[in-house]
């Protein structure tokens, strides 16, 4: 082989060499800055608070749930969920161990201090739950009794403002089903919850002798938002994935199967 065979050669290989890595390189920033690359979230809830996020057989399911797979999977993202329970999901979220949190979170005032939050997907207040016999036709008339209510929520919140902070008639749970079993077991008289979480609950549980009552006088509308830590990079995709599953009537679908009744999507947008 001559010199100008050799260099020819040598010309040859090192074109095929470049051409590689040139598509190595495409492939990988295709990869890193592709939207079919996008990181996997770590999402927390607490699965006690039927029918938004719940255990079922092990697993956990609800309202919340659903439309969480729903909104990932119009943002593009995979994600983990975990159930850690109300006071260390508030936490992670916090410290950011956590990307966001789903879990029926109403947003207020107090909250967005600490946390960011996405545009409300949920319309709320609070109903009293009682032991049939008690009377109960407004909110103001559990001052005399004693509540149950779930630990560091609005619910509780709402009962504080009524009987005084830290009273000594308000018992706090760590979540709402122990408060509704202890209502029925009758160490408390009352439970104050949810508006859709106190219809589940009356509506699977006939025999236990209990009622209702809806006083919006005394507890105004709450809105839910998605959590996320203070100045999330991903609060922005979430919040436009989660509109566009309002807008193409997912949301709408998602709703009518959990609750059995069409969503007022307009009081979400006000």
């Amino acid at each position: 082989m001559n010199k100008w065979m050799i260099k020819g050669f040598a010309v040859l290989l090192l074109a095929i060499l470049v051409a590689c890595g040139t598509d190595d390189n495409s492939e990988q920033a295709e990869g890193t800055n592709g939207s079919d690359d996008k990181q996997t979230l770590s999402v927390v809830t607490e699965a006690g608070f039927m029918p938004f996020s719940y255990l079922d057989k092990g697993e956990v399911v609800g309202f919340d749930i659903d439309l969480l797979s729903a909104v990932m999977e119009e943002a593009g993202y995979d994600y983990e969920l975990e159930n850690v329970g109300w006071d260390a999901m508030l936490l992670s979220v916090e410290e950011g161990d956590a990307d966001l949190a789903i879990a029926g979170i109403t947003v207020n005032e107090e909250r967005e201090q600490t946390y960011d939050f996405s545009s409300p997907y949920f319309e709320s207040t609070h109903k009293v739950v009682f032991r049939e016999g008690e009377g109960i036709t407004s909110g103001e008339e559990i001052k005399e009794l004693k509540v149950g209510v779930q630990s560091g929520t609005t619910g509780a919140e709402a009962v504080e403002k009524i009987l005084g902070k830290n009273h000594e008639n308000i018992s706090k749970y760590d979540s709402n089903t122990l408060a509704l079993m202890s209502l029925q077991s009758g160490d408390v008289d009352a439970v104050v919850t949810d508006n859709v979480v106190a219809d589940e609950y009356v509506a699977n549980n006939p025999d236990a002798n209990v009622e209702m009552i809806t006083d919006p006088d005394t507890f105004e509308s709450e809105f839910y938002g998605i959590m996320f830590p203070k100045g999330s990079e991903i609060q922005e995709d979430i919040n436009e994935a989660l509109q566009t599953v309002i807008d193409n009537g997912t949301y709408a679908e998602i709703y009518e199967e959990w609750f059995g009744v069409e969503p007022n999507t307009e009081s979400l947008t006000q």
